[in-house]
């Protein structure tokens, strides 16, 4: 690899392997260059095990081999349609035979010649000892260190040495297989030169940690199980560093920017004499520690978590009217239509007909008629309207604010950071008012609650507040898995318990994870794709067959004798601006009884005569989402019911999701439980991150305490050398080596 003034790991993937082979690589995994490739760790290490002769396999004995493929052939099985393709291995002493049913493809994997690693359960057919569907691992052709599989009996000192090396398992793809990816990889280590670690050397030796250049090799040309766990110990621990060093400067150099300081006036008094209630114990303190950052010359970077109903959105409107005592206007993203009109209604109701009137709150979605749209725009380029509640709608080059001064995101984990980071340009780019050019301040809203590993790896460059005290007068809500596999005469019991709570004047919702049979939602017409974390996984348990669909579900419940005369309507993203907003304002009125929805009542929807929530296929939904529709019953003064209706079966991840929700109403409790259950998942998720997630071995669950430590440490380095001057190789893992997914995450996380 030719000298580079540049970092050696920023060069590229073509310059060390040549064009077709990079070509090969970019086009399996999407690496560009040579750091981007070292970075692809092997996914485990295969043991090579013991050379178990092929003569001495007892039957029903499972067993770990080392052959050579000899002879592939395929023929047609006798009895039903179909072929069987028999692959005949040796270890240079005996021959076995290999057999896969209806899986042909594999001939061209399993050539003759061909050396790995098999393994399986001895079978026996027609006398002969075989391996049905065995497990097995081919070995690089070029390996000059693997034993010759010949006639001759294997040298078993030879074999031993190489038996007992660890393999290097990497993430594979049908046109790159693992040993291809482990050739490509040695011939990167055989020309990388020497590497400039971004951990300071002595963070690195009061931890025993190698450096950078040999936990590469280490990782992926291992000779004992010792050399790659040293290596992930310090590949993982830099990761943390860099990642956690990273926002702490985006951090400080947000605080650095100038931003128009916004003191409470006579908005803020009208509204507080008016307001009918006290507020909570935390209410009081987040709002504090609002206004302390409102009122600062620095932007506000801040996140408040709460639970569902604990007064999130009045402590963000306290926030907005500062901003329009000072004359400065702000900008309330949701992440659909239907929450977006809700907002606007409570924020309105809550302001009363005198503030209302001058403050003007707007709504601005992607779904109002153009006349009503044009003068949503209209009154937030003049500034006429200091608060503008909207969708990504707002996010429109068109949409131009006089004086930006305030961006409240609102179910944070609903957009992505490019949508956010838009936002807060507008009212960098705003110009009118006193604070037009300055950066506004930014409030991150979200009712899901979020562990303290998770908080400072996702929003390390943000203030986090908490709302833990739920208000006063808010009924404790009952949960019930109602769990058909075990009991599927229960399932009738689920609409008479719905039909009680009608009869007892209230109303409920029954919640799909569909539309109709064919399509999931995902999300609102009107929104940005949901965060992953809190889609309908995939997860081991989820039993297959039909989905519950809203179309046919409403068909059924209208058609149950226990429903007659009572009115049921459906709700979903597929509707328009005009039919979900005319809904949810029947259903609040009392005039629908039932409503038969997807996810687009999630988050925000408040009426507080919905007493009943039924969740079909609950199995489908995140243990978040679980919670967030829990959260949608119980707001008055009645008591909640929340049943959670499954076929997963017991003791699967799918069911233990249902089961940990109903088992309590602590949200920072079940922000935990998600982050155990998901173990090594997509923590972040696209929307979280700005796209696929950029951990590689570090593991928010899991390496809590790593995190904290290399935050720490970080901040060290940052309060001595701002500048990074004596700590180039960091300053250019931070410039550099951030690739475009973790660079939008950190403009805005």
């Amino acid at each position: 690899m030719p000298a580079s003034d540049h970092d050696p790991l920023d060069v590229r993937l073509a310059t060390a392997v040549g064009g077709r082979t990079a070509q090969a690589i970019q086009k399996a995994f999407g690496y560009l260059t040579v750091g981007d490739f070292l970075s692809h760790y092997p996914r485990r290490y295969a043991r090579r095990g013991e050379l178990t002769a092929i003569s001495e396999l007892a039957i029903d004995e499972s067993v770990t081999i080392v052959a050579e493929v000899r002879t592939v052939t395929e023929r047609p099985m006798r009895a039903k349609r179909g072929s069987i393709l028999e692959v005949v291995i040796s270890d240079g002493r005996a021959h076995l035979t290999l057999t896969f049913f209806n899986q042909a493809w594999r001939a061209k994997e399993l050539r003759p010649g061909l050396r790995g690693i098999f393994a399986g359960k001895v079978g026996e057919y027609r006398g002969a000892r075989q391996l049905a569907h065995p497990d097995y691992e081919l070995f690089d052709p070029e390996d000059a260190a693997a034993p010759a599989l010949t006639s001759a009996a294997i040298d078993p000192a030879v074999a031993k040495g190489w038996a007992e090396q660890p393999i290097p398992i990497y993430p594979a793809t049908s046109t790159m297989a693992s040993w291809q990816v482990a050739k490509a990889i040695g011939v990167v280590l055989d020309v990388l030169p020497p590497l400039d670690d971004p951990v300071p050397g002595e963070i690195r030796r009061a931890r025993s940690l190698v450096e950078l250049r040999r936990a590469l090799e280490l990782i992926h040309r291992p000779t004992t199980d010792a050399d790659w766990h040293r290596a992930q110990d310090a590949l993982r621990f830099q990761e943390a560093f860099v990642l956690q060093a990273a926002l702490l400067r985006q951090r400080a150099e947000r605080r650095a920017e100038p931003a128009t300081a916004r003191i409470a006036g006579r908005f803020s008094a009208e509204f507080a004499e008016r307001l009918p209630f006290t507020l909570t114990r935390d209410q009081l303190a987040v709002g504090a520690e609002i206004e302390r950052d409102l009122a600062d010359g620095a932007p506000m970077n801040r996140l408040v978590q709460g639970e569902v109903g604990s007064g999130k959105t009045l402590v963000a409107l306290k926030a907005m009217l500062a901003v329009a005592d000072s004359g400065g206007q702000s900008a309330f993203l949701a992440p659909t239509e239907v929450l977006a009109a809700q907002h606007l209604r409570s924020l309105t109701a809550a302001l009363g007909p005198d503030l209302a009137a001058r403050l003007r709150p707007t709504l601005l979605t992607g779904q109002l008629p153009v006349a009503l749209r044009r003068k949503a725009m209209l009154a937030a380029a003049s500034g006429s309207a200091s608060i503008v509640v909207g969708t990504h709608a707002l996010l429109a080059e068109s949409v131009s604010f006089a004086e930006l001064g305030l961006v409240v995101v609102d179910e944070q984990h609903r957009f992505g950071v490019e949508q956010r980071e838009a936002l807060r340009l507008k009212g960098v780019n705003s110009g009118a008012g006193t604070g037009a050019g300055a950066a506004p301040h930014v409030l991150v809203l979200t009712a899901t609650p979020i562990p303290r590993t998770v908080a400072m790896t996702v929003f390390g460059d943000l203030d986090v507040s908490t709302i833990a005290e739920l208000p006063a007068g808010r009924s404790p809500i009952e949960s019930f898995v109602v769990p058909l596999a075990e009991h599927p005469g229960w399932e009738g019991r689920i609409w008479g318990r719905l039909s009680e709570e009608l009869a007892a004047g209230r109303q409920g919702f029954v919640v799909c994870p569909a539309i109709d049979p064919k399509h999931v939602e995902d999300a609102d017409a009107d929104e940005v794709a949901p965060s992953q974390t809190g889609g309908a996984p995939s997860t081991p348990g989820t039993p297959a067959g039909p989905t519950a669909a809203v179309l046919t579900v409403i068909e059924e419940v209208r058609a149950n004798p226990l429903f007659a005369g009572r009115r049921i309507e459906p709700l979903h993203g597929r509707l328009t601006s005009d039919e979900k907003d005319a809904t949810m304002r029947a259903f609040a009125a009392g005039e629908i009884d039932v409503l038969i929805a997807t996810t687009v009542i999630e988050v925000g929807v408040d009426v507080p005569n919905a007493s009943t929530m039924v969740v079909l296929d609950a199995d489908r939904f995140g243990v978040a989402q679980l919670h967030q529709l829990r959260g949608r019953v119980g707001r008055g003064g009645v008591q909640g019911l929340c049943l959670f209706v499954t076929r997963a079966e017991l003791d699967t991840p799918a069911r233990e999701r249902v089961d940990a929700v109903a088992a309590t109403l602590d949200g920072f409790a079940l922000a935990q439980v998600d982050l155990e259950l998901r173990r090594e998942g997509n923590v972040l998720g696209r929307a979280q991150s700005g796209g696929r997630s950029s951990l590689k071995l570090l593991r928010v669950a899991r390496d809590g305490e790593l995190i904290a430590e290399a935050r720490t440490l970080a901040a060290g380095v940052l309060d001595a050398d701002p500048l990074l001057v004596e700590h180039p190789a960091l300053a250019r893992a931070l410039a550099s080596r951030l690739d475009a997914a973790e660079a939008a995450f950190l403009a805005k996380g």
